[in-house]
């Protein structure tokens, strides 16, 4: 068959994405690929389309048991032989699976990194006609990335023992110094380097600083996403547990998701998720790469991630159906003292200066008042247009600024005058003029700091000091006690400026607008009733709805309501294979309607 043909037929679409014909071409040439491209840019396709398209077997070699699990699912579900290989199997299983491979019935064979270290296994792949190896996730594989895999670093194994068959290397993101380590330690042979633009554009991207436990912030958020999946990303378990189960207090349908949780815990909050009985999964980064659900419609972190790698792999989670999806990061400076706490912690080696690097590009991030989209491409060493309208910086008026010297000065001299042993909340306190009980047993009530600040809220007075400890003014030290640094002495005598957006003043909380989709004139019923029969064939099937049809297919279905077979291979996602299997079903719902 014909690479038009396959498309069409086994996967729905009637033409490629940017980049990936070519990649595809170079496959079935037979060279050595290195394919880095955002997160839903579809990059799968580009090792799935090409294996049918030549003789043998394709390994493909990938971090995560789920993530394997969902995509052979996926494949079977397109009419492609594929399996994977696991822990998760007996040996009876694992004996059939060997069986079909060297009955030449499967195409696409899934394993672990760890398992290519396995002697059994690999006199087993030099037994079969193998035609190329493909390593998902290539940026495990190198020790200046973000996900550093032991294993990763030991597939250049396979040009060892396979010195002959070429190796396809994927990744959502790379600096120049992660792409080049990835091609030595591989060994990739003058490989062929397709780098597309990190630019989503269905992605919406805001920043905001977090007020208080930002909460209200977060529900004003998710009110524009009912009924709709998202995942919101905590730094602590403890967080994960506490932010769910707020969640639940305000019917929202959501589940923690952490390392601590038992197997089966862990197990059954991903099945609900998939297949959309749970809406929203609050999650430490344990939940991250695993995911393959394409109709997530949001991402939120409510707390500063250490590196911009690892916030662009899972805001990249969201929309990989290509409509629009939305994220939010709430942070705080508080984010940046913990995080560089744990940064101390580790040994004095090169990689612990690395770590404060990568942390300070994330904080710059955070901070910036430049396109986030531009931003991120920077960072990856790429250069594109401002977005215009796809981030809160490009969508909002960010020029307007506030002086704050004078602010900033007043709780300066607070935390001087009141010897430097006091958190921030007390000091504001002070400021303010509260009569709380320990600041009048202390005498504080007698300084001549007291009561001068009462011009702003305590939320304000708040920002003002995430400003000041952004700008290195204070730093925090034992307890969480706020101390002067030279610099913040400097601004103390007035010989510094300080201004930040006079949005982060505001007592208004700025709410996102909600974009429309790519469907904005899709039928809302029909779509309701084409995803209830959608949770049907896949509850019947064993599947995640998402496998069946995408939202995006399910919108251009309730769009163009198609009466008949060739009408339905014309919708997006729909191939020959698919409707053998569930057009029948979708096409008696939609002719009567």
């Amino acid at each position: 068959m014909q690479k038009f043909e396959i498309l069409e037929d086994y996967f729905g679409h009637k033409s490629f994405r940017p980049l990936q014909e070519e990649v595809i071409d170079a496959i079935v040439n037979k060279e050595d690929v290195l394919m880095i491209l955002p997160t839903g840019g579809g990059k799968s396709l580009c090792y799935q389309l090409p294996t049918l398209m030549m003789p043998g077997i394709t390994v493909v070699i990938s971090p995560l048991l789920a993530l394997m699990h969902d995509q052979v699912m996926a494949l079977q579900a397109n009419g492609i032989p594929a399996a994977m290989l696991s822990s998760m199997q007996d040996i009876e299983e694992s004996r059939e699976i060997e069986q079909r491979l060297f009955k030449r019935e499967i195409k696409l064979l899934y394993v672990a990194p760890e398992r290519l270290t396995n002697s059994y296994f690999l006199s087993l792949l030099q037994k079969l006609e193998i035609n190329f190896f493909v390593i998902d996730e290539a940026h495990c594989v190198s020790e200046w990335g973000h996900e550093f895999r032991e294993n990763y670093r030991r597939l250049s194994l396979l040009k060892e023992h396979f010195p002959h068959t070429p190796i396809a290397a994927f990744t959502a993101t790379a600096t120049q110094a992660v792409e080049a380590d990835i091609v030595t330690n591989l060994g990739l042979h003058s490989p062929k380097r397709v780098r597309g633009s990190l630019f989503r554009k269905n992605l919406t991207i805001y920043a905001k600083h977090r007020i208080k436990d930002g909460r209200e912030q977060l529900l004003t958020f998710l009110k524009q996403h009912e009924r709709e999946s998202g995942i919101i990303y905590t730094l602590s378990r403890k967080s994960t547990e506490s932010v769910a189960h707020f969640l639940q207090t305000k019917g929202i349908e959501a589940r923690a998701y952490h390392a601590g949780l038992s197997t089966e815990e862990k197990n059954s909050t991903f099945k609900e998720f998939v297949t959309d009985r749970v809406e929203v999964v609050v999650a430490t980064i344990a939940f991250g790469m695993g995911i393959d659900k394409s109709n997530i419609r949001f991402v939120v972190h409510m707390s500063m991630p250490k590196t911009l790698e690892n916030y662009y792999q899972e805001i990249g989670r969201a929309g990989r159906d290509g409509l629009e999806a939305e994220t939010l990061l709430l942070f705080s400076a508080s984010d940046i003292v913990q995080q560089k706490m744990f940064i101390e912690d580790l040994p004095e080696t090169p990689y612990k200066q690395h770590a404060f690097n990568k942390l300070e590009s994330m904080i710059r991030f955070a901070n910036s008042e430049n396109c986030r989209h531009q931003s991120i491409a920077a960072y990856f060493d790429d250069r594109i247009d401002a977005c215009a309208d796809k981030c809160d910086n490009c969508s909002c008026d960010t020029s307007e600024r506030v002086d704050i010297t004078e602010a900033s000065r007043k709780l300066l001299s607070a935390i001087f005058r009141t010897e430097q042993k006091f958190g921030l909340h007390y000091i504001i306190d002070v400021l303010r003029g509260s009569k709380e009980q320990r600041i009048l047993q202390n005498g504080h009530d007698r300084l001549s700091v007291y009561g001068i600040g009462q011009e702003y809220s305590k939320s304000q007075w708040l920002t003002i000091g995430d400003k000041l400890l952004e700008l290195g003014a204070v730093e925090i030290g034992e307890f969480k006690v706020y101390r002067l640094t030279p610099f913040g002495v400097e601004v103390l005598k007035g010989l510094h400026k300080v201004d930040l957006k006079k949005e982060r003043l505001s007592v208004q909380k700025a709410i996102p607008k909600r974009k429309v989709t790519y469907f904005d004139d899709y039928d809302v019923e029909m779509y309701d009733k084409l995803r209830e029969l959608r949770s049907t064939i896949a509850s019947e099937n064993g599947i995640p709805p998402y496998i069946v049809f995408s939202d995006k297919t399910l919108k251009d279905l309730s769009a163009k309501k198609p009466q008949s077979k060739v009408q339905m291979l014309e919708v997006h996602g729909i191939g020959e294979v698919k409707f053998e299997r569930y057009g029948e079903q979708f096409l008696e719902l939609l002719n009567g309607a």
